[in-house]
């Protein structure tokens, strides 16, 4: 493997290994040829991939030095995030995934629906909040009006014409166009025309059919997922790309995801960047029951920093940014993931549900401040980003003031909870088809009951 210099622009040149050669000397030849690939510009292989899940020992720290190199070359020592809020409007859902604690079939005491007006409610105390997204996802409910995402949409855009709104999911655009008897890319157009800016790359989970059929069956095919996301970034929707890992997935199953999610990226360029999510297993039905005996308790440490170190390898050259989620890994390994390839945080969420319904104890809001002190804290220079990755704001140093979120957050109670929303009455399910326009918002629930 060859030891490289670069310029620094300031008339000086580093060497970019620098103390690793020793390191690789005791790293097996066949990984150490595959981690000098993608630094000569080459392509790791499925394979190769797979092999690089192995890495152990000196491998391992070696893989790490790999995929924070390309970072570098890539984003250098900028880490981005972004200001945003989660309104998962309903967590009523036909489908019976085997890793969502989230859903609530619709015969159940626990199911909500929040009416049009508490969601807009939510987008318009975001804005004012400063956020710049808003990210929609829910569930399935049954008998839904196939226009509903779209009058959603239609409605955020038309109250907040400068909120950038990220949603639906691949699986709720497919619903939506069933619902609607329409095609697919019909029906995206239709949400692109709403106000849609971008779609959530979830429900990817893996790409891989035998797996999908076994953790949740029914679920949207890796085809049927296929044509949602190339058609979106055909009709110029972005989208973001994920993988969910630590189940019953192999090491293949893993590199191979990545070498779809590359190829699909080739041909379209649509993704923004590629998030992977640790299976979250304590509420999992699928754990709790042990549906299968391949069944893991989630990824170990070293698997998930294995996951996004390989992800900024195998994707070099074609997904630009790697995020680490607060929200699955806590703060402490997003930091470390920082250095094994990362380059994105997240977002600030402010309500988080999918994943602390499924047992993540890791709290549903970070506010700016603090993801900067993260980042800052490993060596690297905070980015307020948009969606889509466009700079926002540098902060070389901290603001002399508080930001506005960052003031709200030190009163968490105001946004409410995952775990006290699904015991309001008054945003109980109730079988309607659409959100309703006139009900309650929170503030107001919460002021008859005090």
């Amino acid at each position: 493997m060859e030891l490289r210099t670069v310029s620094e622009g300031n008339g000086q040149t580093e060497h970019v290994w620098g103390g690793l050669e020793s390191l690789l000397s005791g790293v097996p030849a066949d990984i150490a040829r595959i981690l000098a690939k993608p630094l000569e510009g080459r392509e790791v292989t499925v394979e190769e991939g797979a092999r690089l899940f192995e890495a152990n020992g000196a491998a391992f720290l070696a893989l790490m030095a790999t995929a924070d190199e390309l970072r570098r070359q890539v984003n250098g020592d900028r880490v981005t995030y972004v200001v945003n809020r989660n309104i998962n409007f309903t967590n009523v859902c036909i489908k019976r995934c085997g890793f969502c604690a989230f859903s609530r079939d619709f015969r159940e005491e626990e199911g909500y629906f929040l009416p049009l007006n508490e969601i807009i409610r939510r987008a318009r105390e975001a804005a004012d909040l400063d956020a710049t997204e808003v990210c929609i996802q829910a569930g399935l409910p049954p008998k839904m009006e196939g226009s509903l995402y779209i009058d959603l949409k239609r409605e955020l855009k038309a109250e907040l014409p400068d909120i950038h709104i990220h949603g639906f999911s691949p699986e709720e655009v497919l619903y939506g166009a069933v619902r609607s008897r329409g095609t697919i890319e019909d029906y995206l157009r239709e949400l692109r025309d709403a106000g849609v800016g971008s779609l959530p790359g979830t429900s990817a989970e893996i790409l891989d059919q035998p797996v999908r059929d076994k953790i949740a069956p029914g679920r949207i095919t890796v085809e049927q997922w296929t044509e949602v996301i190339t058609t979106a970034h055909r009709l110029g929707i972005p989208t973001t790309s994920t993988i969910m890992f630590g189940h019953i997935e192999t090491n293949r199953h893993r590199a191979a995801h990545l070498a779809y999610l590359r190829d699909i990226q080739k041909a379209t360029g649509g993704f923004t960047e590629f998030v992977p999510l640790s299976f979250v297993h304590a509420e999992a039905p699928m754990f709790v029951k042990q549906m299968s005996d391949e069944m893991r308790p989630g990824a170990t440490g070293a698997e998930v920093v294995r996951m996004h170190a390989v992800a900024r390898i195998m994707l070099h050259g074609w997904i630009n940014n790697i995020q680490c989620s607060w929200v699955k890994e806590g703060p402490k390994l997003a930091q470390l993931l920082l250095t094994a390839g990362c380059n994105d945080v997240g977002g600030t969420l402010i309500n988080e549900s999918i994943s602390t319904a499924a047992g993540a104890s890791y709290g549903q809001l970070v506010p700016p401040s603090e993801l900067r002190r993260w980042i800052r804290d490993a060596g690297r220079l905070p980015v307020e980003r948009t969606t889509l990755y466009e700079t926002r704001r540098v902060h070389e140093v901290e603001p002399d003031e508080p930001e506005p979120l960052d003031v709200a957050a030190a009163h968490p109670e105001r946004f409410g909870s995952y775990r006290e929303l699904i015991k309001l009455e008054a945003f109980r399910y109730e079988g309607q088809r659409a959100p309703s326009l006139q009900g309650p918002t929170l503030p107001e629930v919460l002021a008859r009951s005090s």
